[in-house]
């Protein structure tokens, strides 16, 4: 069976009765070169595991199985079971968990199922709740790689560079834990029911060892926050507010990092972040000393 094929796809659902869920965001591919393309880029071998999220009606899982060593796909929709059950039948090295990831301990999941595997993650990403995914993905720290199509809008978020306007906390946050790559797009015509949007092929590489050392990584990515929840501030003001800090203390610590106080966050790349931090982290030392 074709499971890029849109008249096979749709005799396979009508068969089983399985109905399309916007709750879901539910999109099934329907041209072979994407699954095909995908599989092939999250470099994979029978050495491998792989974490699939959502696998539909399967073209990426079978694609992954035939590159791979184990799959585990997880899949929310209990609907798909009988249809999962008959598009991977022939596929042994295939596992099926029907669940939210979201609610799985991912390294108790990822050390049960996988063993002494080397694990990585390749997915096609439901677009409502990728970040909540993806940032539950790279804390886990248990991948060497994750490759997973999104949003193209989500994509350029975390690939962008500072004084952009994709640039925002998510990029400095997958940046911290990864290295982002942008591979490739893929554009509506090729998923059923189509998107109104443009999707995008990502890989992100875990980072050996963080990139800078850092006195406080919590206090770091409060920061972070702080300075793009009110992005159009200046620093002094976006940090006075989201800390609870006296804007001249903020000042202070951005003059001793050599930083125009008029500065703001989008322009700053995570070596000022963490500069910013351990400044600010050494200041209220300081005065906590002084005023005990």
């Amino acid at each position: 069976m074709n499971l890029t094929d849109y008249n096979e796809i749709r005799g396979l659902l009508a068969r089983h009765g399985f109905r399309f869920s916007k709750s879901m965001g539910q999109n099934f591919l329907t041209a072979g070169w994407v699954p095909e393309r995908i599989a092939e880029s999250a470099g994979l071998d029978r050495e491998t595991a792989v974490l699939e999220i959502g696998p539909g009606v399967g073209c990426l899982t079978a694609q992954l199985a035939q590159r791979a060593g184990k799959v585990l796909a997880v899949e929310l929709d209990r609907s798909l079971e009988p249809v999962l059950a008959e598009t991977l039948a022939g596929c042994d090295n295939v596992e099926l968990l029907f669940g939210d990831v979201l609610r799985q301990d991912i390294p108790d999941l990822v050390r049960g199922r996988f063993g002494e595997m080397r694990a990585v993650v390749c997915a096609n990403l439901p677009y409502n709740v990728t970040s909540p995914l993806l940032t539950a993905l790279i804390r886990s720290g248990c991948f060497e790689t994750i490759t997973v199509m999104i949003q193209r809008e989500v994509a350029r978020r975390i690939c962008a560079a500072p004084n952009t306007a994709d640039y925002g906390a998510f990029s400095l946050f997958v940046r911290w834990y990864t290295e982002p790559e942008l591979l490739f797009d893929v554009p509506p015509h090729c998923f059923h029911p189509q998107p109104k949007v443009t999707s995008s092929v990502i890989r992100l590489t875990r980072r050996a060892e963080k990139p800078f050392e850092v006195s406080d990584e919590e206090l770091l990515f409060t920061i972070i926050r702080a300075a793009f929840n009110q992005r159009r501030k200046t620093l002094p003001n976006a940090l006075s507010a989201g800390l609870g800090t006296e804007r001249s203390e903020i000042e202070r610590v951005l003059e001793d990092c050599g930083l125009d106080p008029k500065i703001r966050g989008e322009a700053l790349d995570l070596d000022a972040f963490v500069r910013i931090t351990d400044g600010l982290d050494s200041f209220r030392r300081k005065k906590e000393g002084y005023l005990s």
